[in-house]
């Protein structure tokens, strides 16, 4: 007699589902097993519950669109696959393309006796992190494009600044050197965004980040947190005032998937006057690695920048 998986879940969909969920906590996975198995069925360990899900899932469908298995988590496994997604996408357009892509693997290897698709791609192919900073660039260029358009003299943006694009959480830590040292926090959406605000409405400044590859770094949590740092320049007029290291931590509103939320923002400018030897201007580097990113991530919120990590 064959069984419930086989009837539900192609080879191919279980080898992808099972490596879906693997991203998922333990506690997630658990609940995840009693939803899908109404409670008939009390995995010891981690390899048990997703053996369970995948048994008693009718179709790939019905199993990503449960609730557990969150958008993020889709997101990340089609990263990890080298698969460009936009980070706006909606989750069941993620959905789509997940199956889509099992798809085109199970008939490339069943017609042609080819790899995977996955690894046919050659050169083309995008990794893991690859498909992370292409988020953090998008967010980038949105944000900055933003702020700066609310300078007095700047291009007036069609989208609204304000405390809608922060957590009502939202947390801020503002260092600032030129002649001394100076550290401010603000907490809250309107507080937070405020201060961002009148730095440019304001104190006239606009932001020039530096996108290439020395100034942005970005990085995932399997809880689907993106950190993104980027480094660049601060001007005022004609002049350039020094630079600027921030690091953003992100999350995906869940009531609107084609949202991303700042929960943290960690802003460093430093004036030319205050430059270490030898610090090249014209183009900033974040010295953070993407992966040394998380673990300036201590499970609550983003650690203070230390001056001497930069």
């Amino acid at each position: 007699m064959a069984s419930v998986a086989s009837v539900g879940l192609n080879e191919r969909e279980q080898a992808g589902c099972r490596q879906l969920l693997e991203l998922l906590e333990t506690e997630e996975l658990m609940a995840l097993t009693d939803t899908v198995t109404n409670r008939l069925v009390h995995p010891e360990n981690r390899q048990e519950a997703i053996h369970a899900i995948l048994v008693y899932s009718q179709s790939v469908e019905e199993l990503l669109r449960r609730r557990k298995v969150y958008r993020e988590i889709i997101f990340k496994y089609l990263a990890a696959q080298g698969i460009p997604v936009p980070p706006s996408s909606e989750k069941q357009l993620l959905i789509d393309r997940v199956k889509q892509y099992w798809s085109e693997q199970l008939g490339t290897v069943e017609s042609e006796g080819r790899k995977p698709h996955a690894e046919s791609r050659g050169g083309g192919q995008k990794s893991s992190q690859d498909a992370i900073r292409d988020l953090g660039e998008e967010f980038c260029q949105w944000f900055f494009e933003l702020l700066n358009s609310q300078h007095p003299l700047g291009v007036k943006s069609e989208e609204s600044w304000g405390p809608q694009h922060f957590w009502e959480d939202a947390k801020m830590k503002f260092s600032y050197n030129t002649l001394e040292k100076n550290m401010e926090e603000y907490v809250g959406a309107e507080m937070v965004s405020l201060r961002l605000l009148s730095l440019v409405k304001e104190e006239y400044l606009l932001f020039n980040p530096n996108l290439h590859s020395s100034g942005l770094k970005c990085t995932m949590s399997r809880h689907g947190l993106v950190l993104v740092g980027v480094a660049g320049t601060v001007h005022r007029d004609n002049a350039c005032l020094g630079i600027f290291e921030q690091i953003f931590g992100l999350i995906s509103c869940p009531l609107r998937e084609n949202t991303w939320k700042i929960k943290v923002v960690n802003l460093k400018i430093v004036g030319q006057n205050a430059l270490e030897p030898g610090m090249q201007v014209e183009k900033p580097s974040l010295r953070y690695e993407s992966n040394q990113l998380q673990e300036l991530y201590d499970g609550k919120e983003l650690t203070v920048f230390e001056p001497q990590k930069f």
